[in-house]
């Protein structure tokens, strides 16, 4: 319904005597603030996602919560048995090597699979009522970041348990994981705006996750590798934020400012571009769905 106040303005303007009206459709803001304003108003809304994501996971699991702890335990065990003769003249303490790379690799492989998984198998809702489009990578992330604090408890135990201090550059950790928290927002938003579009790349970046995988060192130190190869290092930011993240558990001080700049860098421009393209795109997602 046209509201009566436009309609004089409107007759006058086909007659050639006023401005051409001005609706509210015309008014809006720019999609990368729009979606920013939209979704912390939605806030409450994915605190809510987070927790019944929490719940279905851990409904009818036997161990509950304690899952989390034992998985990237059972893991480092795996993966100590495997690669620990290979490692240890070079890498003592190789345990801790290993598992504070690892809780922050599964935070950063789940977290973006589980952006786009939410958004291409559970969109339907937006179909139904209106909330912001990011708020299914938004909730994937917190999800993760829930987790990740959780593995942080064994990690805990087990430093102690090995002889690794806890020291006082570990107060760098909440930086460095908000840092992984914005990279992995990005590459999600990024990926979701993809997959809306073509489903497959759903199960394609499952391959280019196992390749990234195994070709960034979190098992494996850099120096064994030859340094006319120690460019792609450079170029992976899963890297500097591996090793940012490590370097207080591990060498009990922090990153080299280089490392932290690369992280800082890659972090920012991935949360910037993700949100960017994927907010253009927020008007189409409910029809391709």
């Amino acid at each position: 319904m046209i509201e009566s106040s436009v309609v004089p303005q409107y007759a006058d303007h086909k007659a050639g005597r006023g401005p051409e009206p001005i609706y509210d459709s015309a008014r809006r803001p720019l999609p990368f603030w729009e979606e920013l304003v939209e979704a912390w108003r939605y806030r409450d809304m994915v605190v809510q996602l987070v927790a019944r994501d929490m719940k279905v996971r851990y409904k009818r699991s036997v161990l509950g919560v304690a899952w989390t702890m034992l998985n990237p335990l059972m893991m480092m065990v795996v993966l100590t048995l495997v690669f620990s003769h290979l490692f240890r003249v070079t890498l003592p303490h190789y345990p801790i090597y290993v598992l504070s790379a690892m809780v922050l690799w599964n935070f950063f492989a789940q977290s973006t699979t589980a952006a786009m998984s939410q958004l291409v198998w559970g969109g339907a809702l937006l179909t139904r009522i209106y909330v912001p489009r990011t708020i299914f990578a938004l909730s994937a992330v917190g999800t993760g970041l829930v987790n990740l604090l959780l593995s942080l408890v064994p990690l805990a135990a087990i430093m102690l348990a090995t002889g690794v201090p806890l020291r006082p550059a570990l107060a760098w950790l909440p930086i460095l994981i908000l840092l992984t928290a914005m990279f992995a927002l990005g590459v999600g938003l990024l990926l979701s705006a993809l997959a809306v579009s073509f489903p497959d790349v759903v199960d394609m970046y499952q391959i280019v996750l196992s390749a990234w995988y195994f070709l960034t060192p979190l098992l494996y130190p850099k120096t064994i590798l030859p340094e006319a190869y120690h460019w792609w290092f450079n170029l992976n930011p899963m890297y500097h934020l591996v090793e940012a993240f490590r370097a207080p558990i591990y060498a009990g001080w922090p990153a080299g400012p280089h490392t932290l700049m690369a992280a800082t860098a890659a972090s920012c421009v991935a949360l910037i571009l993700g949100w960017v393209v994927f907010t253009a795109r927020a008007d189409e997602i409910v029809y391709r769905l």
